[in-house]
């Protein structure tokens, strides 16, 4: 039983979910990228996964599994080890009466599931599910890494202090390689390695938070910077000067990226090492938060020929993350797209992408200028942070090109007074502008510790003075907020209550009442009441609705309202 083009077709056109031109067009691309339909189809905008997922189990007549609302039995993982559940996408969810209860993504891999039969010595059965399901779900896995990570440092920091000549090398490559390994697993998105006076100090920043994770005898932490220094090809006789490097790293099934920056401090080197993941890059739009009227706006705005698509938001917001979203739905081999970055943070397939190198004079202004001349269709620059950058971006979306780029700005509004301090004129501001995306990162209750709690008036009176006083008068009702949610704290998410993170956003569509605001040089507050009186929902207003469908907290959206 295999997934072929024949099967999708099936249960995709004959049922008019897709149109015949939307399935030739989605083979086209699949095929331009080296992969199979139903791997551009399970990461695309076109279908959700799931969808897919049980369309394909109803039309095999094999059993579907929602693992994401299922209660996962962890004894069920003892019985197949993660490398070969990563390695077949298979996942074990359930133990019951002798039987062992597997989801696949893969219908024809009896050869696995005859294994695993013989391996174990139990019944088998098996359910269809998503391969992004069940790919998120070797996150269980981890369970028990805290203590094993632990035990691993402190054993090979022991070898390290005790070792010389050769011998000393290998427990400082360990330690190393499960700092990284943890952090991976652990979904940190940066390492921090601090030197104090009497150790140093290892921590992760995990969902926006910097949490400690342990400490290292302060003589093993030279070492540890030697390795990395080595990893990333730097210079291993040089410690008084900022070095900046680059690491990759295999971890089970992808290519992590590690940008590694090294400055000295008092006490010796600091390192910090982001971890830059291509699942990230493979999200989709929909996964990063964005809500159903809110795509339309975005996908109006991307599918134009011409024009700009800006993000905005204070730093670590998300705003490169949505643009990649936007890049993997445009990315087609008819089209040619280039970026400047600084840095590259994700190579894409098709793309061609430069990275900035202010020593040898190539600047954002002048990557984009050498860009234009390039043919492009689409080009994403990665931050417009100055007058000139800000020009040619506008000029070259005037010219029949689409512009992608980010924008340091409070909200979706003040975009618009922040070109104009750039030297931009408003009649090109008001020409140019598709949409304009405002973004903050909010922390995402954790499923496996989610309860929901019943709000009180007083409690609800304290929330209320966060908020300014219109905003609680058309949107903070106490009706909407009796009860809410939030994770008690467990193994899972480390005790916070959190796990990962989503998006709030504001959409705001660039139509024609709010050209003649921008040429008019009206102030951010009349433009947002136009978009507001255009049905554009502001950031606060998606974070109280995402706070009522229980995704996040109202403790989340006040505390990233004040960034």
């Amino acid at each position: 039983m295999q997934i072929t083009e024949d099967l999708l077709k099936r249960i995709l056109v004959d049922t008019k979910i897709f149109t015949e031109k939307q399935f030739d067009l989605a083979k086209d691309d699949a095929k331009s990228k080296g992969i199979t339909l139903y791997e551009y189809l399970s990461s695309s905008d076109l279908i959700k996964s799931s969808q897919l997922a049980q369309l394909i189990s109803a039309e095999l007549k094999i059993p579907y599994v929602d693992l994401k609302h299922t209660k996962i039995d962890k004894l069920a993982l003892e019985y197949i080890p993660e490398k070969f559940a990563r390695g077949q996408l298979v996942f074990p969810f359930k133990i019951s009466n002798n039987t062992l209860y597997v989801a696949t993504a893969k219908p024809g891999n009896f050869l696995s599931i005859d294994f695993i039969r013989k391996k174990i010595g139990l019944n088998v059965k098996y359910y269809f599910s998503s391969d992004k399901d069940i790919k998120e779900m070797f996150d269980m896995y981890v369970e028990d890494i805290e203590n094993s990570f632990e035990k691993i440092i402190q054993d090979n920091i022991k070898m390290a202090s005790e070792s010389y000549g050769k011998s000393k090398e290998h427990p400082i490559i360990k330690i190393v390689d499960e700092i990284i390994d943890y952090a991976y697993k652990s979904k940190a998105s940066d390492i921090h390695l601090e030197p104090e006076e009497k150790y140093s100090l290892l921590r992760f920043r995990i969902d926006g938070m910097l949490h400690d994770i342990t400490e290292i005898p302060i003589e093993i932490h030279e070492q540890i910077i030697t390795r990395i220094k080595v990893m990333s090809n730097l210079r291993t006789d040089v410690r008084q000067v900022p070095q900046d490097g680059k690491i990759q790293k295999k971890m089970y099934d992808e290519t992590l990226n590690l940008r590694v920056s090294l400055v000295p401090v008092t006490e010796g080197e600091k390192a910090v090492l982001r971890l830059l993941s291509e699942k990230s890059r493979k999200m989709s739009l929909k996964d990063l938060g964005f809500r159903d009227d809110s795509l339309e706006k975005i996908e109006l705005g991307y599918k134009k020929p011409y024009g700009m698509i800006l993000t905005t938001g204070p730093t670590g917001s998300g705003k490169t993350t949505t643009l990649y979203a936007i890049l993997k739905n445009l990315n087609r081999r008819e089209i040619n797209i280039m970026t400047i970055e600084d840095p590259v943070e994700y190579e894409i397939e098709g793309i061609s992408q430069i990275q900035v190198n202010n020593k040898s004079g190539l600047t954002f202004a002048s990557g984009l200028r050498a860009i234009v001349r390039q043919d492009p269709d689409v080009i994403l620059v990665g931050e417009i942070r100055d007058s000139e950058t800000a020009n040619i971006a506008v000029n070259s979306s005037m010219t029949g090109h689409l512009v992608l780029s980010t924008l340091h700005a409070n909200d979706a509004s003040t975009t618009i007074p922040r070109l104009f301090d750039m030297g931009v004129e408003p009649f090109l501001v008001a020409s140019s502008l598709n949409v304009v995306v405002g973004q903050r990162l909010v922390r995402r209750i954790c499923d496996n510790c989610k309860v929901s709690v019943d709000m009180t008036a007083s409690d609800y009176k304290a929330y209320a003075k966060n908020f300014p006083d219109e905003f609680v008068k058309d949107n903070f009702k106490h009706s909407d907020f009796k009860r809410v949610y939030k994770g008690k704290g467990c193994d899972e998410c480390h005790g916070t209550g959190y796990v990962g993170r989503i998006g709030i956003y504001e959409v705001m569509e660039i139509d024609d009442d709010i050209r003649t605001a921008i040429v008019n040089k009206e102030n951010a507050s009349t433009i947002s009441e136009i978009a507001i009186s255009k049905g554009m929902r502001t950031m606060l207003e998606d974070g109280l609705e995402k706070v009522r469908l229980g995704i996040t907290t109202i403790d989340e959206v006040i505390r990233v309202s004040k960034e």
